[in-house]
Order: structure tokens, then C-alpha cells, then sequence
């Protein structure tokens, strides 16, 4: 599931495997690696790749209602 999300998102930006690992400085295949769901990339780089493709991790806390983002945790805690 988390590899067809990395795809989107590199999709949806219209990046290229090769154009996004550059940037993530990663070797393609570990990208490809990522998509297939044959590896998992670790939170950190999760968060690299959704910045880079302009989207946002974020938690939803269902009791209440509440978006919990990387960007404004630190205001919460």
C-alpha cells in the first residue's frame, strides 16, 4: 500500500523514478524498491518524498477530529 502512495505522489508531480531519486539522492532501484513494496523506506525519508512532491504526512485523530501534521506537532507537544 505504502509503495502504490510513493508512486502517486511521484505521479502526481510528474516525476520520473530517475528524476525524484536524484533528488532524494537514493539509487533508483531503491525507489523502485519503495514502489513495488519490495523495501520500506524509514519515516524520515517517507517525509522527503512527500515534500518533494508537494503533499504532507499527516495522522488523523478520529476521537477528535484533529489533523496532526511533522510541520505543527511540535506546537502540540
Amino acid at each position: 500500500m505504502l509503495g502504490k502512495i510513493i508512486k502517486y505522489m511521484r505521479t502526481q508531480k510528474g516525476y520520473s523514478q530517475e528524476t525524484l531519486s536524484k533528488k532524494l539522492k537514493i539509487a533508483q532501484t531503491t525507489l523502485s524498491g519503495y514502489e513495488t513494496g519490495y523495501s520500506s523506506p524509514n519515516f524520515d525519508m517517507i517525509e522527503d518524498i512527500a515534500n518533494l512532491c508537494d503533499f504532507e504526512v499527516a495522522f488523523l485523530d478520529k476521537k477528535q477530529g484533529e489533523k496532526i501534521t511533522t510541520k505543527n506537532i511540535n506546537r502540540k507537544i
